[in-house]
């Protein structure tokens, strides 16, 4: 406690030495109308020469304070509007009253903050607090919702394709614990876990439809996160639709290939006279069969939000979203790690891709619930306080199966079972003070939190059992033939149906198992303007970690104390326009103590071995732009993560574990937004990723020294997607879509002892023909239109794709 009272201590002497200012400055105030006399909100206004500026709240009044005395030029602007410009006189003690009308008419503004709110940039969440992305020096990319649309995208997973530098290694299995998606992100797994900078866990796959934006931040984001949602890589942060001033409505209907069926709809509904008020519910409906034999997924997702304003000053935010998912797991092909591969490539392998070796009986079901509840109070002008709970629920419920090579020769895998019953419990408290001010001449801007996070996981499925051995080809036996001997035993005969398979695993038992674990965290991070143009960034975590395992036994608890720091230049030789930045940024992972065993794998009594906390550091500089208002942004960054203190099998004792490992992750990314001329955008990113095990031991297909890990996926991504739309003439709102992704090689195996497994490059082409009118959107999706075959894979796993396949969107707003 003593942490948190330092923070707040910290933040109320800021507080009130910003009063102290205010005798020697002035301040500027005034409203924006539009040009029929209605209030403009969100346009900018700045004061040039300075990091001082505001933006109009929705009555178009905005102030600005603490300002040196002096002559000035106060310039307004928004995206898509023309700039205006006012000179204003500064007197110490004194206020001066500036307005603007704007030439424009409130229709055509509001057409202007519609196209704006696209920009995908703008963000409240990268830094915990109001930053343009030129003054951040972290990098993060951003998916659009209106990205999402013209690609007609279904599943989650492929709107990740537009990101430089993330590729996916599994689809979502639906087991618990971390049934989602598995991703590679610059060269380490991840997995999707925030929602508007909460912890928002899940077991199954996500839904698109109440997503405003996706960002991804890049690199290990520790500092101001925490270690139970982060990779080293970086995190995937999904913002949700928030409600707004106005009704409005939209009903999508999808219809594809291979039986897809998708129907969702967006409505919002102020409640009170006065702004700020109103609930919007989103929602959706999906089932869509496998592209092969058998297979299928459907799915039921409800996320109504309500914001509520009850004055000035106080407002709140309560999201929910309730996600119904049944489906089959995905084929994956697991191929051997502790013998010598049967097979040499793909070729070899031999795989009928029409195959997937499983049933639509055997189903697993993933109900996700997510609710996040904030509370803003204005404490001054100043500072903001934001209080917020989170809480989640994901479960695993039904069959989960996965080939695994049997590793004796005879070129088959063994189709394992089990009967998952698990569900992961979590809960998430912050609290965060907010500043902005000026020390002197210098704008400061600082939050200081506290954050509590807990998880509670429970299992009580049954075991595991071999169903039948079965070839790529697709031919299947009842013998296993046991590696080292040659001997011969038959199992008993199993079919793929839920009451064969029951049968079977009526004899494998049932376990339970439950674990708990807390983290306890404060955080600051502070950004000062030292001058206009220069920016530095200082960031501090304390996180203290209690796990209490198994909450029946105390011998598997541990608590861990870890430090996380973060640091940031950023320099703009063309203010708002360029930007050079540099970063120093740290992330942390805890390890649990494992149990001392003698030569024959005996455990000793009483001996357990203690590890530090492994950590990730990275350095990164690099460029960012924004020019034309932005019609141009772009970041192109180089990048170098160091991960020490890796846990190694014992080279004394194979039984044991060590600590001393090391890995290292370096890479170049580039990722480019434009707007050449009105009506064409372009999305576009490359990255390239050298990852290598620095300290590891010989033969270890996890840590071989000298070897590219098996989970950083292709070292060369690149993304592409523009479009094209009429503005005028008699086939205004007519469009077309063009674009696709490049993987090069993915070593899914690469190890000394058993051997390398390459999953061959491919590139994808997807087209879009779509008319966009005020009322309505009919659309045409060709995806992977060459009818290309590729796979991808990681962790020792070959996953096959989806062929061509295509999808009419009918979509009516309101």
């Amino acid at each position: 406690m003593n942490r948190y009272c330092c923070a707040l201590l910290f933040s109320l002497l800021f507080l009130s030495a910003t009063p102290a200012f205010s005798q020697t400055t002035g301040n500027i105030k005034g409203k924006i109308t539009t040009s029929d006399g209605k209030p403009a909100g969100s346009v900018s206004v700045s004061l040039q020469g300075t990091a001082k500026g505001a933006v109009a709240n929705n009555r178009g009044q905005y102030e600005i304070r603490n300002v040196t005395p002096g002559s000035y030029v106060l310039s307004v602007s928004f995206t898509g509007l023309a700039t205006r410009e006012e000179t204003v006189e500064i007197t110490a003690g004194g206020t001066a009253v500036v307005d603007f009308v704007l030439s424009e008419n409130e229709k055509e503004l509001q057409t202007v903050v519609i196209s704006a709110r696209r920009d995908k940039q703008a963000s409240e969440y990268a830094a915990k607090m109001p930053l343009k992305n030129l003054e951040n020096p972290q990098v993060y990319n951003t998916i659009s919702a209106e990205l999402l649309r013209q690609q007609t995208i279904t599943t989650y997973d492929d709107a990740l394709k537009n990101v430089p530098g993330i590729f996916r290694l599994w689809e979502s299995t639906g087991r618990g614990g971390d049934g989602g998606s598995y991703f590679t992100l610059r060269g380490f797994e991840s997995q999707v876990t925030m929602v508007n900078g909460l912890p928002g866990l899940t077991n199954g796959n996500l839904d698109p439809a109440n997503l405003e934006k996706i960002e991804v931040l890049k690199g290990p984001s520790g500092t101001l996160f925490g270690s139970p949602v982060i990779s080293y890589g970086g995190l995937v942060n999904n913002i949700t639709k928030k409600p707004y001033d106005t009704f409005g409505a939209s009903f999508n209907y999808i219809a594809g290939s291979f039986g897809l069926n998708r129907i969702t709809a967006d409505l919002n509904l102020p409640f009170t006279k006065e702004k700020g008020s109103a609930v919007r519910i989103n929602t959706a409906y999906q089932h869509e069969n496998s592209f092969q034999d058998q297979g299928f997924r459907k799915s039921f997702f409800f996320a109504p939000t309500l914001a509520y304003k009850l004055s000035e000053k106080l407002s709140f935010l309560l999201v929910t979203e309730l996600m119904q998912e049944e489906k089959t797991n995905p084929t994956m092909l697991f191929l051997g790690r502790d013998a010598p591969l049967q097979f040499k490539d793909l070729k070899d392998l031999n795989y009928n891709n029409k195959l997937s070796f499983t049933s639509n009986d055997l189903s697993i079901k993933n109900p996700r619930f997510n609710f996040q509840g904030q509370m803003i109070y204005k404490l001054s002008h100043n500072w903001i306080s934001q209080t917020i709970l989170s809480r989640g629920q994901s479960e695993s419920n039904g069959y989960y199966t996965y080939l695994y090579d049997n590793e004796n020769g005879e070129r088959n895998f063994g189709l394992f079972i089990s009967k998952e019953n698990a569900r992961t419990a979590t809960t998430d408290i912050q609290q965060n003070f907010t500043g902005d001010f000026y020390i002197g001449t210098m704008r400061n801007r600082i939050v200081v939190g506290v954050d509590y996070f807990g998880r509670d996981m429970t299992s009580a499925g049954t075991g595991w059992d071999k169903i039948f051995n079965v070839t790529a080809q697709g031919d299947t036996t009842y013998t296993d033939v046991d590696a080292q001997t040659g001997e011969e035993t038959q199992l008993p005969a199993v079919y793929l149906t839920r009451q064969s398979v029951d049968q079977l695993l009526a004899g494998t038992g049932s376990g339970y198992f439950s674990s708990k674990d807390n983290a306890y965290s404060t955080y600051v991070s502070n950004v000062l303007n030292i001058t206009p143009s220069l920016i530095a960034m200082v960031s501090l975590r304390a996180d203290y970690f209690d796990a209490k395992g198994d909450p029946a036994s105390q011998d598997d608890d541990y608590n861990q104390w870890a430090l996380s720091p973060k640091f940031g230049l950023v320099y703009q030789p063309l203010p708002d326009k360029v930007s050079v930045f540099g970063n120093y940024m740290n992330g942390f992972r805890n390890i649990a103590p494992s149990g001392v065993s003698d030569e024959d794998g005996n455990p000793i009594p009483g001996e357990v071995r203690v590890f530090k906390p492994e950590h990730a550091n990275q350095l990164e500089f690099g460029l960012k732009t924004n020019f034309g208002g932005d019609r141009f942004t772009s970041t192109v960054s180089y990048y170098d993560i160091r991960v020490d203190d890796q846990v190694l099998p014992d080279p004394i004792n194979n039984w044991n574990s060590i600590q001393g490992g090391s890995s290292r992750s370096r890479g170049l990314e580039l990722d480019i937004n434009a707007t050449p001329f009105t009506g064409l955008s372009v999305t576009a990113g490359y990255s390239y990723n050298d990852s290598k095990i620095l300290k590891g031991r010989e033969g270890d297909v996890w840590l071989e020294e000298g070897r590219r890990p098996f989970w950083a996926g292709p070292e060369h991504l690149v993304n592409f997607w523009a479009v094209y739309q009429l503005g005028s003439g008699a086939a205004k709102g007519l469009g077309l879509g063009l674009g696709g992704n490049y993987a090069s090689e993915n070593l899914t195996l690469n190890n000394n002892a058993v051997g390398i497994f390459r999953i061959p490059s491919y590139t994808i082409l997807n087209a879009s023909l779509f008319y966009d009118a005020s009322k309505f959107r009919v659309g045409f999706n060709v995806n992977n239109f060459t009818n290309k075959e590729y796979y991808g894979g990681g962790w020792s796993t070959v996953n096959p794709q989806k062929p061509r396949n295509v999808a009419l969107n009918l979509m009516y707003r309101l």
